[in-house]
């Protein structure tokens, strides 16, 4: 069972979208070789706490951070640290959730960090088109299956891998909640109805799709050692189109 979100849970969904928008702008400007992750984690709070939300991500299972900041290799649920400083040529994902009211927000970008390599440039271009193709699947009465199938289709298209182990899924009063969402095809024919609320966020791998978790328990990294990329948005079925709630 898909919980349908009432207009007023969408309204504080909307609010906390933003604010989420909010630090990725700042994020958008903030990156750059020279500066910590724990400096990015520190701008990112700094912004919750100012429009009134709550970092959902500091505390959640444990996790010590107001965002997770994944360097290169690193798929997901990198943990900022002020020795890790960003380098030139690399790129970070960066994963932000906020909090208004009881009503989450989720939304995750990577970022270049300098000057990259074009093949990963690719990559990250191909992993936001991936996210958008999805996106454009959550219409009344498509079936979860075709946002999986879309974003197969782009990563395919680009040869990439695919991150097997961990995917999109719904949100609302908590961040994790049911439907649990593949970036690639399962056969899943779980009707969307107007008013589902499901955060897609495809991570696609410029190797292979093997991913394993680091000893802090937290960290995903590629097996292969060769960057990954991550896209996330907040989005609610329409009747006509979808709506994107993690915009400003």
């Amino acid at each position: 069972m898909v919980a349908k979100k009432s207009r007023e849970e969408i309204k504080l969904m909307k609010i906390a979208g933003s604010v989420v928008a909010m630090v990725h702008s700042a994020m958008k400007d903030a990156v750059r070789p020279g500066i910590s992750t724990l400096e990015l984690d520190k701008i990112a709070f700094d912004i919750i706490h100012k429009n009134k939300c709550t970092p959902t991500f500091l505390g959640y299972n444990g996790f010590p951070a107001s965002i997770c900041a994944s360097i290169d290799k690193e798929v997901v649920h990198g943990i900022p640290n002020k020795n890790r400083i960003l380098k030139e040529g690399e790129v970070i994902s960066i994963d932000v959730g906020a909090t208004y009211h009881g009503m989450v927000g989720d939304g995750a970008w990577t970022y270049p960090v300098g000057k990259i390599d074009s093949k990963v440039q690719k990559l990250l271009e191909y992993t936001e088109k991936a996210l958008f193709a999805g996106i454009s699947k959550m219409i009344e009465g498509n079936v979860l299956d075709d946002i999986s199938g879309a974003i197969e289709d782009v990563a395919n298209e680009g040869g990439y891998g695919i991150v097997r182990q961990y995917g999109g899924h719904g949100v609302g009063h908590n961040m994790h909640e049911e439907p649990f969402l593949f970036n690639y095809r399962v056969g899943n024919k779980l009707k969307l109805k107007a008013g589902n609320v499901i955060a897609i966020e495809p991570m696609l791998n410029l190797g292979k799709d093997e991913v394993r978790v680091l000893e802090d328990k937290w960290t995903v990294i590629t097996t292969d050692g060769l960057p990954s990329a991550h896209f996330e948005h907040t989005v609610m079925v329409g009747s006509d189109e979808p709506v994107i709630l993690t915009t400003l």
